[in-house]
């Protein structure tokens, strides 16, 4: 084969990694699925399908309703493998009723009840990603009946309290007014040094504290084996 055929093929053969790699520096939303046959263009009712978030005032909530009642049934049925009967939370699931008044402690309860802000916050998450093996599986009414009976349980709602999307967005949880937005700049700003030591710098570093989850080091080597 003469070398000018070599080089002919070499050029022919390296045209697609050319074409192909200027096609993929275009930003990504000018390259089309079409063009390299990989998926296809979302359509607006796909788009669609992800807009499920419900805002603090409510908006955003599905129609639909639900009962203390029926949500009794659907959290045994759905959510206590893992939350317990009663919220109490089984293993390292966590506990979904009680804490009031610990959020000052040491050691605080932080539960729909005691920490929540929002109601919304409730729905919005059992919505997205419960029941834990197969999220999104529940209906709208089945979400709020659910979330009815944990506002129940936590003493936010009375027994016959229907919840529904017209009045999600009026529920007032008991640690509504207990987030603010970050302050940092104005209440930390007398701590910020603008001339920072960067090198000799005397003061030590000491360890004043542990997270709760932290064991001891092993004091010696032998005992680091085990």
């Amino acid at each position: 084969m003469s070398k000018f055929r070599n080089f002919a093929l070499a050029a022919i053969i390296a045209l697609p990694s050319v074409a192909f790699a200027a096609e993929a520096a275009k930003p990504v939303s000018k390259v089309a699925a079409k063009d390299y046959g990989l998926g296809t263009p979302a359509t607006l009712d796909m788009y669609k399908a992800y807009l499920i978030d419900v805002r603090p005032d409510g908006q955003g909530a599905p129609v639909g309703k639900g009962t203390v009642k029926e949500g009794e049934k659907l959290f045994g049925d759905q959510c206590s493998s893992c939350h317990g009967d009663f919220g109490e939370g089984v293993g390292k699931f966590p506990v979904l009723m009680g804490g009031e008044g610990t959020l000052t402690r040491d050691h605080p309860v932080k539960t729909i009840g005691s920490y929540w802000p929002y109601a919304s916050t409730l729905f919005d998450y059992i919505d997205r990603a419960m029941p834990f093996p197969m999220p999104k599986s529940l209906t709208p009414d089945q979400v709020y009946s659910i979330t009815d009976w944990l506002l129940n349980q936590n003493n936010i709602v009375k027994d016959d309290f229907v919840l529904t999307n017209e009045n999600i967005g009026t529920i007032k949880m008991p640690n509504g007014n207990g987030f603010y937005m970050d302050d940092r700049k104005v209440a930390e700003k007398s701590f910020w040094n603008a001339n920072a030591c960067m090198k000799n710098c005397k003061p030590t570093v000491a360890v004043t504290a542990k997270a709760i989850s932290l064991n001891d080091p092993p004091k010696d080597a032998k005992a680091a084996a085990k």
